[in-house]
């Protein structure tokens, strides 16, 4: 009997510890994102067990159109959850994804590299350019997806410092 007792106390003292663990993350987030991801979530739990499998994910990808994904993909999608992906999980991948992005003052400050005269904007056509063709290269159309989300000014120019809020905020648009 004291052995099923103290069998009982480890599991409710690694309950515990679990709910403190994945109450941080909920902290992240405002309430608003929680909800997004929570339906997000909810599109890809095809099957509505609560948690998201190959079967979900390869659903998914169909319904978006992308019909063969190989399952070593798949695979290596499912692992990024370190075991069965429930919502808090994904929220936990979406919060390390997001903590991964850069400072917004060190994303300012390689704007500013082609902004010489300071004035707050880079030339669409030139910034476009250099996406095209150097270091980790865009494709064209990764390149207008991008464009269709920056803050333009009368001249076609990025407005760089929205573009940053943006990218480290979200699209206050979205709210």
């Amino acid at each position: 009997m004291a052995s099923r007792k103290a069998g009982t106390r480890g599991k409710a003292a690694a309950t515990k510890q679990a709910q403190r663990g994945s109450s941080n993350v909920f902290s992240m987030f405002e309430q608003a994102q929680i909800q997004e991801f929570k339906e997000a979530f909810s599109c890809i739990d095809q099957n509505r067990d609560g948690i998201i499998c190959k079967s979900d994910l390869r659903e998914t990808y169909s319904q978006l159109g992308k019909l063969s994904v190989p399952d070593e993909e798949l695979d290596a999608m499912l692992q990024e959850g370190k075991g069965p992906i429930n919502f808090t999980v994904f929220l936990t991948l979406f919060g390390e994804k997001l903590n991964g992005t850069d400072p917004e003052e060190a994303i300012l400050s390689a704007f500013r590299m082609f902004d010489p005269s300071g004035q707050g904007v880079v030339n669409k056509d030139e910034f476009k350019q250099l996406l095209l063709t150097q270091a980790d290269k865009f494709s064209p159309a990764e390149v207008e997806q991008m464009f269709a989300l920056t803050p333009m000014d009368l001249a076609g120019n990025i407005d760089y410092k929205s573009l940053c809020y943006i990218i480290t905020h979200g699209d206050e648009k979205e709210e």
